[in-house]
Formats: structure tokens, C-alpha cells, sequence
């Protein structure tokens, strides 16, 4: 589990948790009458599909191998290496005439700390088994002992500073080996950046580009670093070099944004998944990198809509605390799978906009947020059409398109079925 300290940095946060748009079960289309306008920011407290799995979906084809000599290198102290292209990717294809788009479901993970719970484990292996490829967003300090702790230039803090606490020696080599297997099994490796401030002052709504720029810096410096900053020389190596194959990130709290983004487009990113709240519709970019928001999602049995990430059902559910009623457990469960499966329904039988879905390895509320997660894991990914991606993966599809068709699909209401065969020529 994630200590403590992390949850009350979580708790202290100003993240969207429902919003009063009157648009209640999985057919209504989701926006509100003026189409520009944006989700109020303020929290609310206030606010079933079938879930048979249906006909498996098809493995996607193989990307194309780039040109790669076989030959492993090791890269830096020995943390990192090349060892050729990923396994199991998708080769993005161009939608053809009149074709419907897939149907992705991204489902992503912030920290990604193998703890004694072992749910970094646990759901790596229900991906392999449901047909599903997912985003680990990795903090960095994670992979930096305790004893290291001021080798962490937090910005607008001391050094050393951190509102998660730093991971035991066990648990570094157990996320290590989970990194591993993850990426040989074709999931994506992105950043949750490091120390998981929040606050108003010294958080990172507080911090310029170049604040971020360090923050960044150093959480890809200690990934590449591991065996230096640990000692752990008999680890074997990262299969990848995550100077490259980290691309995109979500920052803590979902905050900064408009100063991190300058920050990853200069260190190359490809895309950012901080945005906190937006609308179940195709993405687009921001400053030249795609968006990838959280998003509104249904409230079951509510006229109102929940952001996708398992703390937002919380703070609707128990109301901040991590350990509600036991009694109201079944219902809550109940309540997240069906808001995630309202959302999917929605899009799946209306736009076919991606499903972004935002999650922490946490056992709060008797780790019901786990079980709905894998409840809908093995509901959608096996359905016809659909297609458990990674952020990376989506962002490879869409650059395959034609921007004029991106175009007609962004215009689309997330419940609004379209006619492909005139949308897409």
C-alpha cells in the first residue's frame, strides 16, 4: 500500500469530484447546451449497463521492428539498456473509408509502487489475461532510497522534502521487477513526477516552467540512476531506456498544467494526462502535445457526472476519509463499476471517443476501488471493437489519422452515434 503520508497529500487536494451538468445515465450525450463551455472546477459532493463480456476483441497487429542490431546495451550505471523495440505493440493503421473507429479504454496507474499488497502485480497480471496493455505512471523517488532522500531537489522545498514517503529497500526491487515485466508484457512506463505536492504554496499549481523543468529532470535522472543511488549492482538492468520511453505524465493532484506543459514539450513529450476534468469527446492538443484529461463520467442514479480516477468515488462515496462504513462497502463498489461502465457505454455505443480512466495501487475502502477496476477490466477489453491501450498507444493511432477526420470526430457529442460511412472518407 502506499504510505500514509501519500494519502493525506490526496486528501488535501482540490480535484473535481462531481459536477452538476444534468446529464444522468450512459445515453445522454454528455455535454452541456453550450458546447464551449467549461466544467466548474468547485468539488461537489453530491456528485447498469450490461457487463457481459461479449466477443473477444482482435490482437492488434504487430508494429513494424525498427531497424535494431540484436545486440543489448547497457546504458549509463548499468539502471538502464536498450534492448530493441517493445514487445507487443499495435502498428497504428489509418481508419479506412467508412470504417468505426476502436473503441480505447485506457486504464492508468499513479506512483506505481509494487507495495506489500502487491496490486502493481496483481493487475500487470490481469492485463496479460483480459487482453490489456496499460500507463504506470512512475514517481521517480520511488526508485530512491530513504538513505538518498537529499539527492531530491524538490522545488520551493529543502532537500530531501517529500508529501509521499520514500519506498523501503523491498519495495524498490520489487518495482523494479514489476517495471520490467510490465514493459515486456508492451505497457507503457510515463512520469507521476516525483515528490506529490499539493498544496497552494509550494505545490504544483505554484511552480514555472522551469521549477517543472528540474521536477522532470530529476525523476527520469533517478529511474536512470537506480543502481548508483541503491547499491543494488546484481539487479539486472531496465529493459529500455527511459530517456526515451518515457513520453507523457500526469502531475500529482492533477495540478500545473499550463507551466508543466512547456516543460515536457522541451524534454519531447508526446502527450499529458493532468488535466483535471474534461469531456468525454476525441482529444486534441495543447501546445502542441496531445491532452489526455481525466474525464466526466455518469453518476449512477445522480443527474450529475464523477472525473474518472477511483478517488473522486471516494470523495463522493465516504467523503475524504479512506475508511468509511463498512456496511455501505457493496454499494459503493457497485456504484464505482457501474459509473466507469456508464461512461464506456456511452462512448462505445455513441462518439467511440477514448475512455481515459485514472487509478492509485490503494486498498482504501476495503480496496473496493481495485475490485471495480477489475470488474470493468474484464467487462470491456474483451468486447468487439475495443481495444485496452496505452496513453502512448493512442497517441500513436491518432497520429496515423487524417486531421480532418480527427476534426469531425471531435465535433461529435460523446453519446452521439455517427454515421461512418459519411464521417470517415
Amino acid at each position: 500500500m502506499r504510505p500514509a503520508r501519500g494519502v493525506a497529500v490526496l486528501l488535501a487536494t482540490g480535484v473535481v469530484v462531481a459536477l452538476g451538468l444534468g446529464t444522468g445515465g450512459p445515453d445522454s450525450k454528455g455535454r452541456p447546451a453550450t458546447a464551449d463551455a467549461a466544467p466548474d472546477s468547485t468539488p461537489d459532493p453530491s456528485g447498469t449497463p450490461s457487463d457481459s463480456p461479449g466477443s473477444p476483441a482482435a490482437t492488434p497487429t504487430p508494429s513494424a521492428t525498427p531497424t535494431w542490431d540484436g545486440q543489448v546495451k547497457v546504458l549509463g550505471d548499468g539502471s538502464t539498456s536498450d534492448t530493441g523495440p517493445q514487445p507487443k505493440q499495435p502498428r497504428p493503421e489509418k481508419l479506412k473509408p467508412g470504417e468505426k473507429p476502436p473503441q480505447f479504454v485506457v486504464f492508468s496507474w499513479d506512483g506505481a509502487l509494487e507495495g506489500d499488497d502487491e496490486q502493481f502485480s496483481r493487475f500487470r497480471k490481469l492485463g496479460t489475461e483480459n487482453n490489456a496493455q496499460m500507463t504506470f505512471f512512475l514517481s521517480g523517488i520511488y526508485t530512491l532510497p530513504k538513505s538518498k532522500r537529499t539527492l531530491y531537489h524538490p522545488p520551493q522545498h529543502d532537500a530531501g522534502a517529500s508529501a509521499i514517503d520514500f519506498a523501503t529497500d523491498a519495495h524498490i526491487k520489487d518495482t523494479l521487477e514489476q517495471l520490467r515485466l510490465a514493459w515486456q508484457d508492451g505497457n507503457e512506463i510515463g512520469t507521476h513526477f516525483n515528490g506529490h505536492f499539493c498544496d497552494s504554496k509550494g505545490g504544483g499549481d505554484d511552480w514555472s516552467t522551469e521549477e517543472w523543468k528540474s521536477e522532470l529532470d530529476q525523476a527520469i535522472s533517478f529511474v536512470t540512476n537506480w543502481k548508483t543511488n541503491t547499491g543494488f549492482k546484481n539487479l539486472p538492468p531496465l529493459p529500455f531506456d527511459y530517456t526515451k520511453e518515457a513520453v507523457g505524465g500526469r502531475a500529482p493532484c492533477l495540478q500545473g498544467q499550463k507551466n508543466l506543459l512547456p516543460a515536457e514539450k522541451a524534454a519531447g513529450f508526446r502527450y499529458d494526462a493532468s488535466s483535471p476534468g474534461e469531456f468525454q469527446v476525441w482529444p486534441g492538443k495543447k501546445d502542441g502535445i496531445w491532452n489526455f484529461p481525466l474525464q466526466l463520467l455518469p453518476y449512477p442514479g445522480k443527474s450529475t457526472q464523477v472525473l474518472s480516477m477511483d478517488y473522486n468515488f471516494l470523495a463522493n462515496q465516504s467523503v475524504g476519509t479512506t475508511k468509511g462504513d463498512p456496511k455501505k462497502y457493496d454499494a459503493w463498489e457497485k456504484e464505482t463499476r457501474n459509473g466507469y461502465l456508464n461512461g464506456f457505454e456511452r462512448v462505445y455505443n455513441g462518439s467511440r471517443a477514448p475512455l481515459f480512466i485514472g487509478n492509485h495501487f490503494e486498498n482504501w475502502n476495503g480496496g473496493i476501488y481495485m475490485q471495480a477496476i477489475e470488474d470493468v477490466m474484464k467487462s470491456v477489453c474483451t468486447r468487439e471493437g475495443v481495444r485496452c491501450v496505452s496513453f502512448r498507444q493512442v497517441a500513436d493511432w491518432l497520429d496515423a489519422q487524417d486531421p480532418k477526420v480527427l476534426d469531425q470526430l471531435r465535433a461529435l457529442d460523446p453519446g452521439q452515434p455517427a454515421d461512418w460511412s459519411r464521417l470517415v472518407k
